[in-house]
Order: C-alpha cells, then structure tokens, then sequence
C-alpha cells in the first residue's frame, strides 16, 4: 500500500473507534522522520480532546492494525489532537474555518506575496484558495501551498 492508501485506510478503521468517545478524525498522516516511520492519527472533538480520549483510540487501533498489517514497516503510532494551530488538508477544513485567519507557506514568493503570510481564509474551491489579506481578494492554486493552518494570535 501506499502512504495515501495506508492513511484512507486508518482513518476508515479508527472512524468507529473515535466515535465511541465522541471524537472525528481530523486527519491521519504516515510519515517518516529521521529515519522512523510515524502513524499519526489526529483526533477532534468540539470540546477538545482529552489524554483518555487518545488512549482509547490508541489501544482500539492497536488489535486491528495488526491483524490487517497494512504497513509493512515498523513505525511508531500517535494518537493526538491536531492542536490549536491545526493544519488545514481537507475540504471540510476549510469549510469549517472560514472567515479565520490562516497562516499560509508558499512553496515560493509569488506576486506581492511573501513566502509565509497571514491572511482570512474565505473558502476553498476546487483546487484554489481564496483569501482576504489586507483589505484584497487573493486566489492561490492550491499547487502552490506548502501550509494552510489556524493562526492564533495570544495578547498579554
């Protein structure tokens, strides 16, 4: 399988697990960092997420994955909240989140834009984003974003 399929298939396997504690999955991610395979699976819910809550994911999943062994590397299982400064992968992300202002990377500066930005996310169409930065209307191809994710600003 490959990382997208081993990723569509977690989360289609953690789906029920999530639920029993009143949770979504956010989104799952198979990665490898610095020579370790991670399978992260982010849970959310709209109250926020609690240790116990990724605890019982996390055993629940355990038994299955096994069994299934879709992954045919030793890798390291996470179970977590996707955070306050939550990325932004899916449609029903952006859906949620607009009118928030996003943090966004660039793979590169382009047209008065600099690489990292902030801006107010408008909304998602098919593969563009459409944002607010500075009293303009900005469209970017989604080819052309490396990050979209929640900016929160903390005042003292």
């Amino acid at each position: 399988m490959k990382a997208k399929e081993i990723c569509e298939y977690v989360e289609e396997l953690a789906a029920p697990f999530a639920a029993e504690v009143g949770c979504d999955i956010w989104d799952v991610q198979f990665v490898k960092e610095a020579g370790q395979w991670y399978l992260r699976v982010k849970i959310d819910h709209p109250e926020g997420v609690t240790i116990d809550m990724c605890e019982h994911v996390s055993r629940a999943l355990d038994a299955p994955l096994d069994e299934a062994d879709p992954i045919p590397y030793s890798y390291m299982l996470e179970v977590s909240s996707p955070g306050i400064e939550r990325v932004l992968r899916k449609d029903k992300h952006f859906e949620k989140y607009a009118g928030h202002p996003v943090e966004v990377r660039l793979y590169k500066a382009r047209e008065g834009l600099e690489k990292n930005f902030v801006a107010t996310l408008k909304e998602k169409k098919d593969d563009t984003l459409y944002l607010e930065k500075d009293g303009k209307d900005i469209e970017i191809p989604m080819e052309n974003v490396a990050l979209c994710r929640l900016h929160v600003e903390f005042t003292f």
